[in-house]
């Protein structure tokens, strides 16, 4: 559930385009969910821990990179959506 202090924005990106995207939004550091979505249906949703740096996220958002990098091999046009604080 969205509270009054998140906004999200919703975009369409390249499959290609798609891990390199995502990888800079995690860096940003405002970003509390990001919604990859395809023909309306969700793919994959990733929590986003504000504040989380260096090695311990690496580790836990490995994972998460070989699936969004899966899903960008396989689809060649995603929506994502971006939740922010």
């Amino acid at each position: 559930m969205e509270d009054d202090t998140e906004k999200s924005e919703t975009f369409q990106i390249k499959g290609e385009d798609l891990l390199a995207k995502v990888k800079q939004l995690i860096k940003e550091g405002n970003v509390r969910r990001i919604i990859l979505s395809h023909d309306g249906k969700k793919l994959l949703e990733i929590p986003v821990t504000a504040g989380a740096v260096g090695v311990t996220v690496a580790a836990v958002i490995s994972p998460v990179l070989v699936a969004v990098g899966a899903i960008a091999a396989v689809v060649a046009q995603v929506e994502v959506t971006v939740v922010r604080d």
